[in-house]
């Protein structure tokens, strides 16, 4: 077991970083004893969706029929794909492969798609199989046109909830939700909207990049805290909201639902956070992450309640079970305060956003603070390929479609399902009882040990436990003896004595062990309680 000196060392390490030895001890573990390996430290989810995975590798398959069509040389070589007519033909195609797995959603999501968006069919057709060959640069780089007009619709479902906000959103499609939060932080800097030394909040707990990126000497952000304590189900309270009345503070930063939390904000913080935006902090900048918000009913995020104010971030990856596809989208209003902050800016700083951007305009003050994202992710010199990979974008678009034409949302209650029949398990194995809560998306747990500690072996073993023990021991002792990797919680500013488990990764029976072994792990720590009594005694 690692010894205190060892576990003071780890303090400064992330969560992931730690999980590598965690994960080693674990393995060890695994091959000495009849524990089984658990790595519930990672949100990969454990399933895929499969019927648009299966329209997408039949599309293929039509795309180099298409390509062959142009022209065919015996070195195995074809042409570029043509739009004309290419409608008719791929829905002749798909009549011919009526058993092949795929083709009859593929041939429903073309009816859809051109019903619902009033697309061309030539043209919708074109995109899709033009960019499933790879056989061009992304145009427009921000977003394919027919892959933003389907994606947008989704995210309106996924993300904005009910009422609809009014006017558009512009996307920039990206590598998933880590190249967005990189991206944007990029271009917060470079525009001027946040400088070396600017306060920005961060909502509390958070996923750790958050608070580590801050720190970085390219941003050298300083750093408030708008805490969501456990007593008030993982809410900001009225205080911790009050802080972001501080002229100070620039810009607001949440994962919604939270991570590692697992709980998305109730339609009464939402209303909190509007009313305080809205009538003291209209200047006050917005990012909200809400890659969970689709395992929440009724979900709700700050992208729909407070529009002009905030860039949303969503990514595929984890409804979806594509966390190798890399899908991602940035999201800013049409109308939002962004932009005209940067209209604003100090005539210097102008001149210098015109020397940056001058190259790609005759006119670059009127660049989008959407499309100068775009360029940076590319170092602007680049920003003529930039642009996510149009196979990706193709997998976007099928994905969205097969979700909206998820009239009954079959896929989104068995996803839920999942996750919640093994957070249930959790929690009978820890011998809770709790109620459900409307706004917990049951992706992520919190074990709050020294919550469930003083319950279990009385607030004196914990006390003794806290003076005693580093609390990495919890994590550590868990992979060492058990097989278990779990994160702690302390890095994601959650209590120090708490662990966030994946419920995505791991089969359902595999979170009762969990349980039992957090269990045992406290006898533990109480008899060495119990010594220490009897030591004192003699």
């Amino acid at each position: 077991m690692a010894d205190e000196l060892t576990l003071r060392k780890f303090e400064a390490l992330s969560p992931f970083e730690i999980k590598d030895e965690l994960i080693n001890l674990a393995k060890k573990t695994s091959k000495t004893t009849q524990s089984t390996f658990l790595n519930a430290g990672r949100g990969n989810p454990n399933w895929v969706a499969t019927t648009p995975r299966e329209g997408f590798f039949l599309l293929g398959q039509f795309a180099v029929t298409e390509s062959k069509r142009v022209f065919e040389h015996a070195a195995g070589i074809g042409g570029m794909p043509q739009a004309k007519g290419i409608a008719a033909r791929f829905e002749a195609w798909l009549a011919k492969q009526a058993d092949m797995p795929g083709a009859g959603f593929l041939s429903s999501a073309m009816q859809f798609a051109t019903k619902t968006f009033g697309f061309d069919p030539d043209a919708f057709v074109h995109e899709l199989v033009d960019s499933i060959i790879g056989d061009n640069y992304p145009v427009p780089d921000r977003m394919l046109v027919h892959n933003e007009r389907i994606v947008h619709e989704y995210l309106m479902w996924a993300m904005c909830g009910k009422p609809r906000p009014p006017g558009k959103f512009d996307l920039y499609a990206v590598e998933g939700g880590t190249a967005a939060m990189c991206y944007i932080f990029k271009s917060l800097k470079a525009n001027r909207l946040l400088h070396p030394g600017d306060t920005i909040a961060l909502g509390t707990p958070i996923f750790t990049p958050y608070l580590e990126m801050t720190h970085l000497e390219d941003y050298d952000l300083k750093v408030v805290h708008v805490r969501a304590p456990q007593e008030n189900q993982f809410q900001f309270t009225d205080d911790e909201i009050k802080k972001l009345e501080d002229p100070k503070i620039k810009a607001f930063f949440i994962v919604n639902p939270g991570n590692p939390t697992g709980m998305a904000l109730s339609k009464e913080t939402i209303g909190k956070l509007t009313k305080l935006v809205k009538n003291k902090r209209p200047d006050l900048m917005l990012l909200t992450d809400d890659v969970y918000g689709t395992f929440v009913d009724d979900f709700r995020s700050l992208l729909g309640e407070l529009p002009q104010n905030t860039i949303g971030v969503y990514s595929y990856s984890k409804y979806f079970g594509c966390t190798g596809w890399r899908l991602g989208v940035i999201a800013t209003h049409e109308d939002n305060i962004f932009d005209k902050m940067i209209a604003k800016l100090p005539d210097a700083e102008l001149k210098a956003l015109d020397k940056r951007y001058g190259a790609l305009t005759l006119e670059p003050r009127k660049i989008k603070f959407i499309d100068r994202i775009v360029a940076d992710s590319r170092d602007v010199a680049l920003n003529h390929t930039a642009g996510l990979s149009l196979p990706q974008q193709v997998m976007m678009s099928l994905f969205s479609l097969s979700e909206m034409m998820d009239g009954q949302k079959r896929y989104q209650a068995a996803c839920k399902e999942i996750v919640n029949r093994r957070v249930w398990t959790m929690i009978d194995s820890l011998g809770l009882k709790l109620s459900p809560n409307p706004n917990y998306d049951a992706y992520y747990g919190l074990v709050d040990f020294e919550f469930w500690a003083r319950k279990n072996i009385g607030d004196e073993a914990v006390e003794y436990l806290k003076k005693h023990v580093h609390p990495l021991d919890l994590a550590f002792r868990l992979a060492e003896a058990h097989g278990i990797v779990l994160l702690n919680g302390g890095g994601f500013e959650a209590p120090d004595w708490s662990l966030r488990v994946s419920l995505a990764n791991l089969p359902d029976e595999a979170y009762e062990d969990i349980g039992r072994g957090v269990r045992t792990i406290a006898r533990g720590y109480r008899d060495a309680f119990e010594a220490s009594k009897a030591g004192h005694k003699k």
